[in-house]
């Protein structure tokens, strides 16, 4: 039976991924709720903190599309948690700059998601929690870096509002 449950399992890997994603960006929302930010706004302003990039290149560390990108900047603006700034370099692109507001916010959603993640991963045995995560990395990392091409692109479902 073990045998059959595995392989149901393997069968199911997309699924399995996509429920504990929805699962834990869904927790993740509302736990930065209180901030005023989203777990993609909560990528955007980590990414931004480590030096001066452009938008398209945060875009790119969080794996955001353009228009997303566009929009998650827009509404971090708006919140007075970052500043478009010219690039010295190009000036048509633009630096994506953490106010002090926004450090301050990173800082406090950081200990929010530590929390969350602490909180999930202590749903497994002690001894798998690393295990787990050092798999997870590794293929992100490794064999499902990059998507490959198909005819119809598969697109990211919006989260669902409960």
């Amino acid at each position: 039976m073990a045998t059959s449950t595995r392989a149901a399992s393997v069968a199911d890997l997309a699924f399995l991924l996509s429920q504990a994603s929805h699962a834990l960006t869904t927790e993740m929302t509302a736990g930065l709720t209180e901030l005023g930010i989203s777990p993609r706004g909560h990528c955007v302003l980590s990414r931004a903190m480590s030096c001066d990039l452009t938008q398209s290149q945060v875009a790119e560390l969080c794996a955001l599309d353009k228009t997303t990108m566009v929009v998650t900047i827009d509404e971090l603006e708006k919140a007075g948690f970052v500043q478009r700034r010219p690039s010295s370099t190009d000036r048509r692109a633009r630096i994506v700059w953490v106010t002090e507001e926004g450090k301050r916010t990173v800082a406090q959603a950081h200990e929010i998601v530590a929390r969350i993640c602490d909180d999930v991963l202590a749903a497994l045995p002690a001894r798998e929690r690393e295990a787990f995560v050092d798999g997870l990395v590794r293929l992100v990392q490794g064999r499902l870096s990059t998507p490959v091409h198909c005819e119809r692109p598969v697109r990211r479902r919006a989260p669902r509002v409960p």
